[in-house]
Formats: structure tokens, C-alpha cells, sequence
């Protein structure tokens, strides 16, 4: 949490999040492809597979980053872009970019919790983004940008409501958390060109202005948590 000490001047990050623990603007020229909505119980999970998982949904800004960001903590199974939230059905991403869906542009992250726990993946959620700014995360603005968790149950909503509510009390941030809490409803997957964007484009200009040095603190902060090369 060192980053969020330099950033946001927080006394003691550590020993919050000891407290905690214990609880439990995208540009592209591309043509949109065929989407695909999941609701609450047609969730993305991994095939074939005995492990059980569970889904964080998160809304954090551009979801390049949010995506690239997840993809490489250790217990992480997938993580998918798309859009949530709003009020139009089968959204597209010029649609989303005019702001007058309701939809915010997320990610559902597939992961096991036996390595990794929500707690955890909350700490990375309000590390990936600065939650105090309101429908924006730098240069991008609009509610499609608007920090959000979208929970998936009664224990996902306590955990975040706590969560926000204590770095509030500590003053981990200059100003207070504006973050969204809304019960997750549907999903649409985002075109096929948004998903692995980074590992797709990384020579992109927003890719190396804005991606990679969010990546490289992100990674820095969660060295520990980190998966092995070459995994999703």
C-alpha cells in the first residue's frame, strides 16, 4: 500500500488494513463485435475446472487498466471488460463513451478463493484507482468512469460498506471516498478488440502513458501477490 501512502498521504496503511483482513478515455478506432450479456447467475467461469471461484465486479475507470491490473495478482482465474450498471441493454462502446447509458465501463474478475480473498482484492481495488474523484479517473471523465464495486452478495456488500468506512475514519485519502456501492444485476461483455487490450496493443501511446506506469505501481505495491509470468 506504499503507493497509496506517497498519493494520498495515509498515516498508516498496514495497520488499517490489519483491521480489515480479519472481515473476510479509451480511445479506439476498431469496429465493435458481438457482445455477450451475463447476468447474475451466467457469470464467465472457468471450464472444466473443480475449483470453486467466486466474482468480484469492479468499475475503477478505463477498464484497460483495470484489466491488466487484475490479471496479475495469484489467485486471479480471468478477468473480463464490459459495462454495468446502466439502463440500456446490449450496450455498445460508442454508446457506453457518450455517457447516456448509465453503464460504467467494469470488470468481472473470476478468482479462487482459496489464494486470494476479497478483502485482498478490495485493497487492489482502491489501489488500481484514485476513489475520491467523482465520474472520472484522470483525463477520462463521465460516469462511464466512476469508481464503483458492484457486489455480488450480502457478504461482498458489508465488506466493501466497512471497507469505505474505515479508510473514510483513518483519512487514508485527502478527500472522502465517492466510491459507488450498487447490487451487481447484468453484465455486458465488452466488444472482442477491449478484451486483453494492453497485452494486445502495448506500443499504443495510451498504453505506455497511462497503462503501464499505473501497471508497473500496481505491481510494485502487490510484488508479493504477484502470479507467475506467462499466466492470464
Amino acid at each position: 500500500m506504499e503507493m497509496i501512502k506517497r498519493r494520498y498521504g495515509m498515516r498508516d496503511v498496514f495497520t488499517l488494513l490489519c483491521l480489515l483482513m480479519p472481515l473476510g478515455a479509451c480511445n479506439a478506432q476498431e469496429q465493435p463485435t458481438e457482445k455477450t450479456s451475463i447476468s447474475v447467475n451466467e457469470e464467465k467461469m472457468i471450464p472444466s475446472s473443480a475449483i470453486k471461484t467466486d466474482t468480484a465486479t469492479f468499475a475503477a475507470g478505463c477498464f484497460w487498466c483495470v484489466e491488466e491490473q487484475f490479471k496479475q495478482l495469484n489467485g486471479v482465474l480471468s478477468v473480463t471488460s464490459g459495462y454495468t450498471g446502466g439502463h440500456v441493454e446490449n450496450p455498445s462502446y460508442e454508446e457506453v463513451c457518450a455517457g447516456n447509458t448509465g453503464h460504467a465501463e467494469a470488470c468481472n474478475i473470476v478468482y479462487d478463493p482459496s489464494k486470494i480473498t476479497y478483502d485482498e482484492l478490495l485493497e487492489a481495488f482502491f489501489v488500481a484507482h484514485d476513489p475520491t474523484q467523482l465520474n472520472k479517473q484522470g483525463n477520462d471523465i463521465g460516469t462511464q468512469y466512476r469508481s464503483a464495486i458492484f457486489y455480488h452478495n450480502k457478504k461482498q456488500q458489508e465488506l466493501a460498506t466497512y471497507y469505505i468506512k474505515r479508510l473514510d475514519e483513518e483519512h487514508a485519502y485527502k478527500k472522502p471516498i465517492v466510491t459507488q456501492l450498487a447490487s451487481y444485476t447484468r453484465f455486458y461483455q465488452a466488444e472482442d478488440y477491449h478484451q486483453d487490450y494492453y497485452i494486445n496493443n502495448s506500443a499504443a501511446p495510451y498504453c505506455q502513458m497511462v497503462i503501464k506506469p499505473k501497471l508497473d505501481k500496481f505491481r510494485k505495491v502487490f510484488k508479493n501477490k504477484l502470479k507467475a509470468q506467462g499466466k492470464i
